[in-house]
């Protein structure tokens, strides 16, 4: 009986024992800690930050290489764990980057960096390029860390200018970066500003010199077919401006591998002019032949694609282009 009651008396003492540390401060303190680590961001899913780009000024675009620089202020947020700070700009490198705010799940920079952009110079000299601001983390893939554009936290001053250029917009987005070699994936942020040029600037330093000059062009076949020589001289002198004058236009950008629609609209001055050229030689020939009636049929062929041909031509390259 003795061993039986020495046994039950130890069972009582082990539950009151277990009573006390469950209701321990010990204990509440723990539960207080699993209640404050329920902020984190669930196991297994990535890091979800806010990025915020406001841009300050822009430098002057190089179109040659496509080369810009741009001062801008940046800023990170996260939605539940610590930023980590291991973003780098893909299409340049940042000359300085000055940290203004630094908490765990928020920071604050300002940038200033030089970066390209694609130049796209099909439409020139009314073209119009995307200048790209793309930052990526270069150790936390997909899967650890995603970037979501913030929206209220970006912009531009209103005080940004470009020389020459007119700025239409912004805009910023979020996508997938896949390196296949290496079989992972990075979340891509992009911040991306519009710009083009100022067409009634382009139009006048590009086209109006031309249009002048096959306006004198036209002029010359007011003249009666016998003074077709007339014509040959206005034209062949027309012919070599236009030449020179498309070498100087094409010195503004670098070599390309499509036509550009400055391109498109000398190749149909060539068109013109060397279609008036050969008629008027024909001319020319039928004159001194003394065959006049054939020279009259060839002069009112030139003069059709002179007055009609030549208008409708340009019209339709600018209404098309």
């Amino acid at each position: 009986m003795t061993a039986r009651l020495e046994a039950k008396i130890v069972l009582l003492v082990s539950a009151v024992i277990a009573g006390m540390a469950a209701g321990s401060p010990a204990a509440e303190t723990g539960g207080e800690r699993a209640e404050g680590g329920g902020d984190e961001r669930a196991p297994g899913k990535p890091l979800r930050i806010k990025v915020g780009v406001y841009i300050l000024n822009m430098g002057k675009l190089d179109v040659t290489s496509g080369t810009f620089s741009a001062d801008f202020y940046l800023s990170l947020k996260s939605e539940g764990g610590e930023i980590p700070e291991t973003f780098e700009f893909l299409n340049g490198r940042a000359a300085s980057i000055e940290k203004l705010l630094n908490k765990p799940n928020e920071k604050f920079y300002r940038v200033l960096a030089n970066l390209t952009t694609p130049i796209d110079f099909q439409k020139f000299p009314f073209d119009s390029q995307k200048l790209q601001i793309a930052m990526e983390d270069k150790q936390n893939t997909a899967g650890d860390l995603v970037y979501i554009p913030d929206k209220s936290d970006s912009g531009m001053d209103a005080g940004v200018f470009f020389p020459g250029w007119k700025i239409t917009g912004w805009t910023s987005y979020a996508d997938r970066h896949d390196y296949p070699p290496y079989g992972e994936t990075f979340s891509k942020y992009v911040f991306t500003v519009s710009i083009e040029r100022i067409k009634l600037n382009s139009f006048i330093k590009t086209f109006l010199p031309v249009l002048f000059m096959m306006l004198i062009v036209a002029s010359s076949f007011i003249l009666n077919p016998d003074q077709s020589n007339t014509r040959l001289a206005t034209i062949s002198s027309s012919l070599v401006a236009s030449a020179m004058f498309h070498i100087s236009i094409s010195n503004q950008i670098p070599p390309v591998a499509y036509l550009t629609f400055a391109d498109k609209f000398m190749l149909t001055t060539y068109f013109i002019l060397l279609s008036s050229f050969f008629l008027n030689i024909a001319i020319f020939v039928l004159q001194s032949r003394e065959k006049k009636e054939p020279a009259a049929r060839f002069h009112k062929l030139s003069k059709a694609i002179v007055f009609i041909g030549m208008p409708a031509a340009y019209a339709a390259m600018f209404l098309a282009g």
